[in-house]
């Protein structure tokens, strides 16, 4: 394990140093973080600079595009980063290299403009951009978590593309947590496009699932999307019955407390929200609120994506490390072992149901 090098950016230096202390007990070995300066000039450009020899070495980038607490001084004042320009920063560390790195593998849990994946009309096509990009800057395998589209992988179909989901880990922390509810649940897709991830979590839990459709007015754009009119419930009788809406992200977050709104006026007890990405882009009033009014229980997400210490303190809250699965798939890719056991937690999480439905009787 000498040949490996890890790249933590800055943008992600808490689950990059968990990585870190994960691989080093796998290996019974030193720390593998390479150190990088990153610096501005003060109207903004950057640059970026790996401090160590890096020849011939298997290069392990780790980047949270979507770390919105990262800023720099730019004509004296404090201009916080957006994606865009966490994007540029591994743009820059992969240059740096100079093309001596035996391998690059960019870890980027959270994918770069991952909504913006297919094209309508006379759209910019920024996923599928970068992606080529990165495969033209010499990236060798791109490692990323719950793609909002996994089909962008054929931007690149010469490139290793592994999206990894956090379902088995998730559900652990769920398992152990919300013991007395696992034996009466219902999983909840919050429109049609969570609906294969609804199941996945449904057919995991051996239970049965719902979905909503979201019908917009399709006369109106508001912040770039049609308004939702109303949320259409199709699925099983949800009173008396606990309930877990899954969903890869949740930006404002607006349209799952809706939909957990609906669940609770239909007889729903306990209410479960889940997601990958906690982007929480309008702030967590909404969620304060709706939890003090007893429409959902937990939020359930990871460490994937950076969240704000302050929100990891609320009751209301649980955080989810991902950062083993992380330093497994290194560890893996490492040593040129097949991914595949990695790709599926089922028979660990089944064998855990169990377990914990033989206590409970």
């Amino acid at each position: 394990m000498n040949n490996m090098k890890l790249i933590v950016m800055e943008n992600c230096k808490e689950l990059g140093e968990k990585v870190d202390e994960h691989l080093k007990r796998m290996n019974h070995n030193g720390s593998y973080i390479a150190s990088i300066s990153n610096e501005r000039f003060s109207n903004g450009e950057g640059k970026i600079k790996i401090n160590e020899t890096v020849r011939e070495k298997d290069l392990y980038i780790i980047t949270d595009i979507g770390n919105y607490s990262q800023y720099y001084k730019m004509h004296g004042q404090p201009h916080y980063m957006s994606p865009d320009e966490h994007y540029q920063d591994v743009k820059r560390v992969i240059s740096a290299t100079c093309g001596g790195a035996s391998k690059i593998t960019l870890i980027m849990p959270l994918l770069y403009q991952s909504r913006q994946d297919k094209r309508k009309g006379r759209e910019s096509l920024d996923c599928a951009i970068a992606l080529q990009e990165l495969e033209q800057l010499g990236v060798n395998t791109i490692v990323t978590f719950d793609a909002h589209n996994p089909g962008i992988c054929n931007a690149i179909p010469k490139l290793p593309f592994e999206n990894f989901y956090p379902t088995h880990i998730i559900l652990e922390k769920f398992i152990e947590n919300e013991t007395e509810d696992i034996g009466n649940l219902l999983v909840f897709a919050p429109d049609m496009g969570a609906t294969e991830r609804a199941r996945y979590y449904a057919e995991m839990l051996g239970c049965d699932m719902g979905a909503f459709y979201k019908r917009r007015d399709l006369s109106k754009v508001v912040n770039g999307k049609n308004p939702i009119i109303d949320h259409v419930y199709m699925g099983p009788d949800i009173k008396g019955k606990n309930a877990i809406i899954v969903d890869d992200m949740i930006a404002s977050g607006q349209s799952m407390i809706e939909v957990a709104e609906l669940l609770k006026d239909k007889g729903a007890k306990n209410i479960y929200l889940v997601a990958t990405f906690a982007l929480l882009t309008e702030g967590v009033e909404n969620f304060v609120k709706a939890y003090e009014k007893g429409i959902f229980t937990k939020l359930y997400s990871t460490n994937l994506s950076y969240v704000p210490e302050k929100i990891k303190k609320e009751r209301w809250y649980c955080d989810v490390d991902c950062s083993y699965q992380i330093a497994q798939i290194i560890n893996y890719l490492n040593n040129k072992k097949s991914l595949a056991p990695l790709y599926n937690g089922k028979k660990d999480i089944l064998d855990k149901i169990e377990r914990v439905m033989v206590k409970c009787e």
